[in-house]
């Protein structure tokens, strides 16, 4: 038996969907395949790996999303410093990571694949990862401007986040020959 949906849940879902939709092929590709990395879907390497470069980009990574579990375990359930301190280092870390990719150029698209990778409870802190990562020295200086630019005032300055975990989670679809489908 399929679970209904409530349709507010419909709605945040739609919304979701046309979010993705949003952003460049490009970003969109990543977010897809950094799901697949983190969220251990599929065979990431074998799915998204074009060349050498892309191949070794995929290792990078895997390599750097090991440390998942740990952030996810790690975010606090308060605003507190003192249970801030051992979570931010890593996501930071792994938050230049990604961005250093050159792929995700907003923080809408970053908020987007770390709400799905971490989880609804690590909202609070995404601005502040973002932004320091984005200002770290590793990345273009154009690249860092439009990252910071990105980030608008309402997401720096929140007062609250909703606990509501996402609902949409793009993967990879195979194309269909469409010609050979039965009319």
């Amino acid at each position: 038996m399929a679970k209904r949906m409530k349709p507010a849940e419909g709605a945040m879902t739609l919304a979701e969907m046309k979010e993705f939709a949003g952003f460049a092929a490009a970003t969109q590709r990543y977010v897809r395949r950094s799901l697949d990395v983190g969220l251990d879907r599929d065979d990431a390497m074998i799915r998204w790996s074009r060349d050498v470069v892309e191949a070794a980009s995929i290792r990078a990574q895997a390599q750097h999303y090991r440390r998942l579990p740990a952030i996810r375990a790690l975010v606090p359930d308060d605003s507190g410093l003192e249970s801030a301190e051992q979570m931010m280092a890593p996501l930071i870390t792994l938050t230049a990571f990604d961005l250093g990719q050159g792929r995700l150029t907003s923080f809408s698209a970053y908020r987007f694949l770390y709400e799905r990778l971490v989880g609804a409870q690590v909202r609070p802190w995404l601005p502040a990862a973002f932004c320091a990562a984005s200002a770290m020295p590793h990345l273009h200086p154009e690249l860092r401007r439009t990252l910071l630019q990105s980030i608008s005032e309402a997401a720096a300055t929140a007062s609250g986040w909703s606990s509501r975990e996402p609902a949409f989670f793009p993967y990879w679809v195979e194309k269909v020959d469409v010609t050979a489908l039965p009319h």
